[in-house]
């Protein structure tokens, strides 16, 4: 166990970020799955740009990398395209 206040805080801090990421990772996770799940080419429209951004957000913060990013966007206005 650390015994210095500065590395105590720092264990609360990662603790909090870590459910934070989790959270956020989960939430887009799912908005994909929803999209992906969609037949109807209106609605996978107007979900396509929300489920993106939080795909970049997840990138400016490094939780994935920026290339997966680039990859899951690319793939996911292909499928709303062919849709």
């Amino acid at each position: 166990m650390a015994h210095h206040k500065s590395s105590l805080k720092r264990i609360r801090q990662d603790a909090k970020k870590r459910i934070q990421n989790r959270y956020y990772k989960k939430s887009t996770r799912t908005m994909i799955k929803k999209l992906r799940e969609l037949t109807d080419k209106s609605e996978a429209t107007t979900m396509l740009p929300k489920v993106i951004s939080m795909v970049d957000r997840l990138a400016k913060h490094n939780n994935i990398h920026k290339n997966k990013a680039a990859n899951l966007k690319s793939s996911l206005t292909r499928h709303v395209a062919s849709i």
